[in-house]
Parts: C-alpha cells; sequence; structure tokens
C-alpha cells in the first residue's frame, strides 16, 4: 500500500463516484485528488504528461472477462504498472427519491454494468437498456436532469453523491464480482517484496513455441496466473501474448525471465508489483 498524500494525483477513468474513483482510494488512502477522464486513453495521457501522478485502471472482470482496450493501452505505452487492487464490485438500480419500479422505463449505466445485471434487467423487458460512459456519470445524469421515469445502475457511494435512492441492491448476477485494477506510474518502483510481474512478448509460428514458454516458466516453479493473446496490429493472423506471473522466490523469475527471452521476440516487461492479498 502506498503512504498517504494529500498532494498526490491520480488519474481515473469516469467521474466522481465511479468505480474507479473506489479503487484509487482503496489502495492510495482517501486523501487524494482524482483526475477525471472521460475515456481509458485520457487516462494514460494524463499520467504520461505529468497531469497526474499516477494512473488505476480496470484489467479484467470476473463476469465481463478482459479489458481488450486496455491491454493494448498498456503495451504502447511507456507508464510502468507498480501495483493491484481488486475490488468487489456491488450493482445497484437507483432512482430519484419516490420513483417506482413499475415507473421506470429507461435504465442507464456503463455497458459492463449492464452485462453485469443481465439477469436481473432481464426480469423488466420494457426497461430499454442505454450503454452510457461510466456507472456514476449515468447517476449524476438522473439526478442533474431530474429523469422520473429513468434509473442508473452504479455504485452505493454514487448514490449517496447524487442523492438517489436504491430501490434494488445487489443486482450483479453473480455475486463473487470483482475488478481487478492496475496501477501505472511513469517509472518503475522497485522493491523486494514484489513477487509478481506483467509481461509481453511475441511468438513465431512455429510448432510448440508456446510450450516452450510454458515449460520454462514451470521449470523455475513461476506460476503463471493469466494469459491474454490479441492480434498485432499490421500483422495479420500474428498475435501477442500478455502473461502474468507470480513468485516466491524473485531469482527464479530472473531466471526464466532470461530463458525466456531466448524463446521469444519483443518482450517487454510492463511492471513488477506486489500481488494483492485479497482472499476470494
Amino acid at each position: 500500500m502506498t503512504t498517504k498524500n494529500k498532494e498526490l494525483s491520480v488519474a481515473i477513468q469516469g467521474v466522481t463516484g465511479a468505480f474507479h474513483e473506489i479503487a484509487a482510494r482503496t489502495y492510495f488512502g482517501q486523501d487524494i485528488q482524482t483526475i477525471n477522464c472521460d475515456q481509458f486513453k485520457d487516462l494514460f495521457t494524463a499520467v504520461e504528461q505529468h497531469r497526474a501522478d499516477y494512473g488505476i485502471v480496470a484489467i479484467e472482470n470476473t463476469i465481463a472477462g478482459s479489458i481488450l482496450e486496455n491491454y493494448l493501452l498498456l503495451r504502447k505505452s511507456k507508464l510502468k504498472v507498480i501495483g493491484e487492487i481488486c475490488l468487489h464490485i456491488t450493482q445497484n438500480l437507483m432512482v430519484l427519491p419516490g420513483t417506482r419500479i413499475e415507473d421506470i422505463t429507461e435504465v442507464y449505466s456503463h455497458p459492463i454494468a449492464i452485462q453485469q445485471s443481465k439477469d436481473f434487467l432481464d426480469g423488466y423487458p420494457y426497461m430499454k437498456l442505454i450503454n452510457w460512459s461510466d456507472t456514476a456519470s449515468s447517476a449524476r445524469k438522473i439526478a442533474e436532469e431530474h429523469l422520473d421515469h429513468a434509473a442508473a445502475i452504479a455504485s452505493d457511494y454514487a448514490a449517496k453523491l447524487y442523492g438517489l435512492e436504491i430501490i434494488a441492491p445487489n443486482i450483479q448476477t453473480h455475486k463473487q464480482n470483482f475488478t481487478r485494477f492496475l496501477i501505472l506510474s511513469r517509472s518503475a518502483v522497485e522493491n523486494p517484496s514484489d513477487n509478481k510481474a506483467s509481461i509481453c512478448f511475441e511468438l513465431t509460428h512455429q510448432p510448440g513455441s508456446l510450450v516452450d514458454v510454458l515449460a520454462a516458466f514451470k521449470q523455475h516453479d513461476i506460476n503463471l496466473t493469466k494469459i491474454q493473446s490479441l492480434p498485432i496490429l499490421g500483422s495479420p493472423f500474428q498475435y501477442a501474448f500478455y502473461v502474468d506471473l507470480e513468485w516466491n522466490d524473485r531469482s527464479n523469475f530472473d531466471r526464466a525471465i532470461a530463458k525466456v527471452l531466448n524463446l521469444v521476440s519483443n518482450l517487454s516487461v510492463l511492471g513488477e508489483y506486489q500481488r494483492d492479498s485479497h482472499e476470494f
């Protein structure tokens, strides 16, 4: 956990009350300034251009899966991953005080939040689902425009901020709903307690090339917690592999990486950090 600092600024995607803000304050502490960004790419730019000290970006969700856009942004950027946090996500249906659920004809929220709440929403087929930029801004829209026929899906924190009433709490389909966020910095931070890394590499179309890489990590007792492949733009049917690794002995990681360097091309260490110790 990073030491609290009243001067610390953290770039987030979304407006005040977004899950990115909740994650940022959980990780850094309450005494931070959040720099609100409309899009994920703006978040990266804010840190790169020194308008924010750090950034925090969602990378995967236990229901919606990987956020592929952010893998591409991470590789393109020169920012380094220096930490992670897994946040338990609860989605809530909220309205102007006094609005009844039978009055609702429209529901606003981020597409992922709508997807996470699909089973609940299927019970109200007359409600029009409207994709919005983020969960908190959908709550703000309901409040500022006094939409007594509409609802938002967002956090209970957003409901309190914008004076809305939660008429259906915890509507996410799966209650074990977590989003993993990465902490971004302009420079790497060396820490002897680091036990996790995110890397990216490319492979040639040779039989067993990926198996050889996996075997090298296994040989050195490195645990692979995630493998994500994405197309390489401009190279049809060529793929880059994004891999998260954990270790108990740092020297094993160093030896594994040295061996893998001879098996792959364009290997990048996106960051080394301490894994979130959250118990699921």
